[in-house]
């Protein structure tokens, strides 16, 4: 492969995986390309088994099986371990035709339910996202679903049909994606019910179109802290292909919540702030509270991260120091997991990660330089970093991919 991949940059995002088969099931925008992903797979001999320690929305473990790989995937969030697992499961064509049938009878009840009291999750500003009428709507053929065939569960079948829900949610939410994050419109859209029930079918046929796939391989998320991914118990890994979360403090949680809402993954905004906690890089409410009394302990992490949060610290503002805290936090994280994903690999196994740089307060916060020092300091080999693509968002924003070997 060259020393730097191509830097058009909307092949390299999740751009490019919209349309692909159940790649483009749900949309999460800092998923990253299956081309990308492709292409650092196809380096792998035949046989070999895969990592990704921070799976998202399974993109490695989709691939994998599409080119003929074993894989194991981790995720710390229940909702992304859900659908990862459903995204990578089988599906037979009697299943598929089940699943058209069902969806049916959820619509054909949807009707009856409208003058019922439904439950509707408990966001924030809900309107923001739903007009009255379209809310009602939803929330009819919710309850019409969870009639037919009960919340979300570990059945495959059924939860394509939630997953069809998910993104019929979204479709008529006045959310906009037209940049980094997600953003709202000015104002809602009001649906009909027969519109709601009718692009309702037609996701489900989609979705149903693309969940065939022949495979004789194997890939599953498993619920994990990526921090001491050595707590899973698995085969030992040839082949690391992954992207973290970027020290950007983007909160992975903000774009999923109406996802993880709707199915009951999350109920209340605390449980949302906690898991965002958990998360590495996680900003989202108290996790940024809590960075105002955290330290570091025991981790002989690399001077230039040291220096960048020293330099950060002494900027005019007054979250400086919290930013530097922010930035210290997430490099720590990721030493401790480089740390033990060690345990979890063959002798001259790869990794591959994909990460973008950042700033603060005009301080660029390295990424690769630093991701590269602890790894030299952890034993790792071969270390080295290229360009994937220029961001769209700042001129000396970039992403790359840090390669190593043990």
């Amino acid at each position: 492969m060259k020393d730097t991949f191509s830097l058009k940059g909307s092949d390299y995002t999740f751009k490019y995986n919209r349309g692909i088969g159940r790649h483009g099931w749900l949309r999460l925008t800092p998923a990253y390309s299956v081309k990308l992903v492709e292409e650092l797979i196809s380096q792998t001999p035949k046989g070999k088994r895969l990592l990704d320690p921070f799976s998202g929305t399974a993109t490695t473990g989709l691939s994998s099986l599409e080119q003929g790989y074993d894989a194991v995937l981790c995720d710390i969030n229940p909702f992304l371990i859900w659908f990862g697992n459903t995204k990578l499961a089988y599906f037979s064509h009697n299943d598929l035709l089940k699943i058209k049938s069902l969806s049916l009878e959820v619509v054909n009840l949807s009707s009856s339910k409208l003058v019922e009291d439904n439950w509707v999750p408990d966001i924030h500003n809900i309107n923001r996202w739903w007009d009255c009428d379209t809310l009602s709507s939803l929330a009819a053929l919710r309850s019409a679903i969870v009639e037919t065939i009960g919340e979300p569960s570990d059945n495959p079948v059924f939860n394509l049909v939630w997953i069809s829900f998910c993104r019929l949610i979204i479709e008529t939410s006045s959310a906009a994606f037209n940049h980094v994050s997600m953003s709202f419109s000015h104002s809602t859209i009001k649906h009909e019910h027969a519109q709601i029930v009718e692009l309702f079918l037609s996701v489900v046929e989609n979705i149903v179109s693309t969940a065939f796939i022949e495979t004789s391989h194997h890939a599953q998320v498993l619920s994990c802290d990526s921090r001491f991914v050595n707590n899973i118990e698995v085969e030992k890994i040839d082949h690391v292909v992954t992207s973290p979360p970027y020290p950007n403090r983007m909160s992975y949680i903000r774009e999923l919540r109406p996802y993880m809402y709707w199915t009951k993954f999350l109920n209340h905004a605390v449980e949302a702030a906690d898991l965002d906690w958990k998360a590495i890089g996680g900003t989202w409410g108290s996790a940024t509270s809590k960075l105002k009394t955290w330290h570091p302990s025991g981790s002989d992490l690399p001077g230039l991260l040291i220096r960048k949060c020293d330099e950060i610290r002494t900027k005019e503002d007054k979250n400086a120091d919290l930013m530097a805290r922010y930035v210290h936090k997430y490099f720590y994280d990721m030493h401790q997991h480089f740390s033990s994903l060690r345990d979890l690999l063959n002798d001259g196994a790869k990794i591959d990660y994909i990460v973008g740089n950042s700033t603060f307060y005009g301080v660029k916060i390295e990424s690769e330089k630093i991701f590269e020092s602890s790894l030299l300091s952890l034993g790792f080999k071969d270390i080295s970093s290229r360009i994937v693509r220029k961001r769209n968002s700042n001129k000396e924003l970039f992403e790359f991919c840090v390669t190593a070997y043990i």
